[in-house]
This record gives structure tokens, C-alpha cells and sequence, in this order.
């Protein structure tokens, strides 16, 4: 089983999460860069979407076994690298000169929802799945520009809440709170309706990643100064 699938339709690049649970360890943060460097890459790209083809999940974030196994077997030269290629990953996402839009096909927990929230946009399929931050409940806390990037996406109040009493929220709770584009009634129509939405992009890459890079250049300021620190000492788990 491969961790994803890179296609084009038309001018918008599609990367579908093959892995099952989708889990993120240091192959899935590889994986997903060099889709985004092949889609950046290509000058006719205008949009990207990222789905999943599990029946039941889009990403459950980091993947706790390969990160203890490494912990226990001492590689935390691995897990240090896994987390800063992750925070690569939503840099990436937070400037690339197109939109991205995440259709949301399953489960979003923890890091996966974070990767939902590093996108531009947001569909979610609405007869199943969770958007959540679990960290609270597995002692696991954020770092400094994962709460920022959240925080671009999910309204305050409403990421309060969520980050610290685990509240899992349907298609229709996230929609009411904006966090969504739009639902849709099943996971085929979810990547419909982000495909669709994304056809609608033809705007000049020049602009349209410099809007993003002023926008977002708080985050990555976090990432280089209060993040490392963090990943540097291994301040993983509470």
C-alpha cells in the first residue's frame, strides 16, 4: 500500500492519501513534499486538492507507533526530522502560489486536522467523520505555529474549546462555525465539490503567493523561532 496518489485534472493538481488510516511519520512527510514540489513545479497548475480513498478516514494524524518505536529504540534523530519535514509540509501548504483545499473524506484527528487547517480551504463529507484535536487526551501538546496555523482556520472560541476538552466535531458543527467551504453528502462527492471549487482558480501564481506569504509569515516566523527549540529537545509528550 503507497502513502498517496498524484494526478491531474485539468489545471488543478489532486494528491489522494492511499495508507489507509493515513497515518504521519517521516515517509508520509516525504511523500506529501514531493507532491507538493511536483505540483509547484508545474506552471499550468492552479489549484491543488488533497483527498483519501480510506472509507472511513482523510488523516489520523501522527502515527504514535512509529514515533514510540522510535523513541524507545533511541531514534530521535528520526523523530526530529519527521517533525520538522511536517512543519515543512504546512509551510508549503500555507505558501504555495495556488489555492489548496482539503476534502475531508474521513476522520481528521490531531495532526491531520492540522493539515486541514494548513490549506486554503476546506469541504468535508457530511454522513461521516470527525474534526478533532485529541492531543489533550493522549498528553500530547501542540507546538507554537500549529496552534497559529489552527487558529487560521478554526475560530478562537471555538479552537478553545476543541484543544482542550477534545471535542470532536461533525461536517454540519464545522460548517456552522465556517471552518468548511461547504459539505457534501458522501466522500465521492466531497472531492467533487473541492474539485469543483478549485476549477474556479486561475489566478497569477506572482500574487496570489505573495498574499499568502504576508499572510502567513507569523507562522512561519513561530516555526523557526519557538518551534526548534521544541523538536531540538525532544519536548514531545506532557
Amino acid at each position: 500500500m503507497g502513502i498517496l496518489n498524484y494526478d491531474v485534472r485539468g489545471k488543478t493538481a489532486l494528491i489522494t492519501l492511499t495508507n489507509g488510516e493515513n497515518k504521519q511519520d517521516l515517509p508520509f512527510a516525504q511523500a506529501m513534499l514531493d507532491a507538493i514540489a511536483q505540483a509547484e513545479s508545474d506552471p499550468t497548475i492552479k489549484s491543488m486538492v488533497i483527498a483519501a480513498d480510506d472509507e472511513k478516514n482523510w488523516s489520523q494524524g501522527v502515527n504514535l507507533n512509529w514515533l514510540m518505536g522510535k523513541m524507545t529504540s533511541g531514534g530521535h534523530d528520526d523523530i526530529k526530522a519527521f517533525m520538522f519535514a511536517m512543519n515543512d509540509v504546512f509551510a508549503k501548504l500555507l505558501t504555495v502560489p495556488f489555492p489548496t483545499i482539503a476534502a475531508i473524506t474521513g476522520h481528521a484527528f490531531g495532526n491531520g486536522a492540522i493539515l486541514a487547517c494548513a490549506c486554503d480551504f476546506r469541504f468535508m463529507r457530511q454522513d461521516r467523520g470527525y474534526f478533532c484535536f485529541p492531543e489533550v487526551d493522549v498528553s500530547i501538546p501542540f507546538l507554537p505555529s500549529m496552534i497559529e496555523t489552527c487558529k487560521t482556520a478554526v475560530p478562537y472560541h471555538r479552537f478553545n474549546e476543541m484543544k482542550l476538552s477534545g471535542r470532536r466535531l461533525t461536517a454540519d458543527d464545522a460548517l456552522a462555525d465556517h471552518i468548511l467551504q461547504g459539505v457534501a453528502p458522501d466522500a465521492a462527492a466531497t472531492v467533487d465539490a473541492a474539485l469543483e471549487y478549485a476549477a474556479t482558480f486561475a489566478k497569477g501564481r506572482g500574487i496570489f503567493g505573495e498574499h499568502k506569504r504576508r499572510l502567513h509569515r507569523h507562522i512561519l516566523a513561530t516555526m523557526q523561532t519557538e518551534d526548534k527549540p521544541y523538536i531540538d529537545a525532544l519536548q514531545l509528550m506532557a
